[in-house]
C-alpha cells in the first residue's frame, strides 16, 4: 500500500491535560520552545505531536501529547524507572487546569507519515 511502511520498533508515550484557552496557548509555546528542545537532546527520542481539542465552546481545551521513542529503555532515561508516571514540570503545571498523573504507552503497528 502506497504511503504505508512497516513500523520499526517505536513506542508512543501519550499524556493529556486540560487548560483554559490562554493556558493552552501558553502550553503550546512551552511545548515547542522549551520541552521539545530538551527532548531532542535525549538519545532515542524520535519526535512528538501536541494535539488540541476545544471543549465547552472554547472555554476549556484538551491537550494531548504524543512523544515517539525508539524503545521503553529510552523512555526510562527520560521518565525514570516507572515509565507510567507523567513528567510535568512546575512551569507547565501552572498553565494547566488539570493533567493526567500517568502516561500510557503503545507500540506503533503501522506508520503512514512518510
Amino acid at each position: 500500500m502506497t504511503g504505508m511502511t512497516n513500523a520499526r520498533e517505536l513506542t508512543v508515550r501519550t499524556w493529556s491535560a486540560t487548560a483554559d484557552a490562554d493556558g493552552a496557548g501558553n502550553y503550546s509555546r512551552y511545548f515547542t520552545g522549551t520541552l521539545l528542545p530538551e527532548l531532542r537532546k535525549l538519545p532515542g527520542f524520535e519526535g512528538a505531536y501536541l494535539l488540541r481539542r476545544d471543549l465547552d465552546g472554547n472555554r476549556t481545551v484538551e491537550l494531548t501529547a504524543h512523544t515517539f521513542w525508539e524503545s521503553p529503555a529510552a523512555i526510562r532515561a527520560f521518565a525514570g524507572d516507572d515509565i507510567t508516571v507523567a513528567i510535568v514540570e512546575p512551569e507547565a503545571r501552572a498553565m494547566l487546569l488539570d493533567f493526567d498523573r500517568a502516561a500510557t504507552h503503545r507500540s506503533v503497528a503501522a506508520d503512514a507519515r512518510g
